[in-house]
């Protein structure tokens, strides 16, 4: 009887606990983990720019296509996540049970795919931006192994999500840090050649990233299989459920598809900036390593309030639902808040971490200053999503993203670019304020249809 209960008060602590001290056991751990992926990410870009500046270029170009990569597998996760929270909120265990089953079979899935393009894409993508053989060779060696070998990813992200779902953020945290450690630490040896290992500049950096990837999904499989959860993977008698997928994919679709416009967008946007030369292609590979700084912990906060957010969105308490998304907006605003006052301050030494010539610093120091002004209207943008996928409707979410990042920045980059490359960086607070204020009426809208109505008293689990 007293284990039952234990297990009761673990179930309901995301519609019981304080909501501040409640969002901070949960969020803390998955920003710490971020920042961590944030310093790799640095790292990583730091010890390639030591190579060469047409090094870093080759980076920057396959970044779209990793960022399409992470999609699939963030997108998929972010199914499994709000699907589980939900699923547990409304105490309907098999169904949790049976989503995260389902989950982990989507990673291998979403491999495939990606090995497929590793395979086939590599040389084709990179032959569409250049004719320089030396950064065709880098880029489709960088870009081969990072697909090829990308299970690693697909199924801890997998893992790392459904136990989110179900409050715990210690072990994502741990997977987390394991993969980008390891990565960090294996960058300069294959990178550079030590331990007796040969030099392999960029491709060195693509198979330590893989390597840190697999050591991550090594751990998560042994922690899912060995330890005890709220919810269980159940291999044994799985019957597959399209039903299931569906609910998965209702929020995931949306949110590959939302991220996978930052990918697109990437690619637009280095299309128009080639124009300007090299240098302006791998600045702008250089500022998304450095915003990862301000977004990551960001994210990682919103890591933490989701399952939050759809648990009583389940459960139906309106008041732990919205006090979440007030809590989640401050924290996340203060946090863009500093990343704008020190991208406006020490621009320059932000830059001089990855090498920087005297012509990117050129380009690099007003592009940072300019752009970091979309960083306040982004955390709300971002808050704003995160309730969307927490509550089932991810399609808004997508609507957002497909206004900042394509039906806004790009046509606006493009016409800025026809003034000036200085012009250009100013689309993306343009179309950050645009897009909060369509947030902003979806958020309403969603209010007024899901929320507004709930019961006063939340005591009654409901179905839906």
């Amino acid at each position: 009887m007293d284990e039952i209960k234990q297990q009761m008060v673990k179930e309901n602590k995301m519609g019981t606990r304080p909501m501040l001290p409640l969002i901070i056991s949960m969020a803390l751990p998955t920003m710490f983990s971020m920042l961590v992926q944030a310093l790799y990410n640095v790292v990583d870009s730091y010890f390639v720019a030591q190579v060469s500046e047409d090094s870093l270029t080759a980076v920057s170009l396959v970044f779209p296509i990793q960022t399409l990569l992470i999609a699939f597998a963030v997108g998929t996760g972010v199914g499994i996540n709000s699907l589980v929270a939900r699923r547990l909120g409304e105490k309907r265990q098999d169904e949790a049970d049976n989503a995260a089953t389902h989950g982990l079979l989507l990673g291998i899935c979403n491999w495939i795919l990606f090995a497929l393009i590793g395979l086939f894409g590599s040389q084709p993508f990179f032959a569409a931006f250049t004719s320089d053989a030396a950064l065709i060779k880098m880029g489709v060696d960088y870009m081969s192994i990072v697909c090829i070998f990308s299970f690693g990813v697909f199924v801890e992200i997998n893992i790392e999500k459904m136990l989110q779902a179900t409050g715990n953020m210690i072990y994502p945290m741990i997977f987390q840090l394991i993969g980008a450690v390891v990565n960090i630490i294996l960058d300069p040896v294959f990178i550079f050649g030590y331990l007796g290992i040969p030099a392999m500049g960029v491709a060195g950096a693509a198979i330590a990233t893989v390597i840190g990837q697999i050591l991550s999904m090594i751990t998560a499989l042994i922690v899912l299989f060995t330890q005890e959860h709220d919810v269980k993977v159940q291999l044994r008698g799985f019957r597959f459920h399209w039903q299931t997928v569906k609910n998965i994919y209702v929020v995931g679709a949306p949110s590959i598809v939302m991220q996978a416009i930052g990918s697109v967008m990437t690619i637009g946007m280095n299309a128009i900036l080639i124009t300007f030369g090299n240098t302006a292609v791998a600045f702008f590979g250089v500022y998304f390593k450095l915003q990862s700084f301000v977004f990551m912990p960001v994210f990682g906060l919103t890591q933490g309030v989701m399952p939050i957010m759809g648990y009583n969105f389940g459960a139906r308490n309106k008041h732990r639902l919205l006090s979440a998304l007030r809590i989640c907006c401050i924290i996340a605003i203060v946090i863009m808040a500093v990343g704008l006052v020190v991208f406006q301050l020490i621009p320059a030494q932000l830059l001089s971490i990855f090498n920087a010539s005297s012509n990117m610093l050129a380009i690099g120091v007003p592009a940072l200053r300019t752009i970091s002004l979309c960083f306040i209207p982004a955390a709300l943008g971002i808050a704003f999503s995160t309730l969307f996928q927490a509550v089932g409707s991810g399609i808004s979410s997508l609507i957002v993203s497909l206004l900042r990042q394509l039906i806004l920045l790009l046509p606006c980059a493009y016409f800025l670019s026809q003034i000036s490359l200085d012009a250009v960086w100013y689309a993306f607070p343009l179309a950050e304020v645009f897009s909060l204020i369509a947030s902003m009426l979806m958020a309403y809208r969603i209010y007024q249809l899901q929320i507004r109505n709930m019961p006063d008293n939340p005591s009654v689990p409901q179905q839906g």
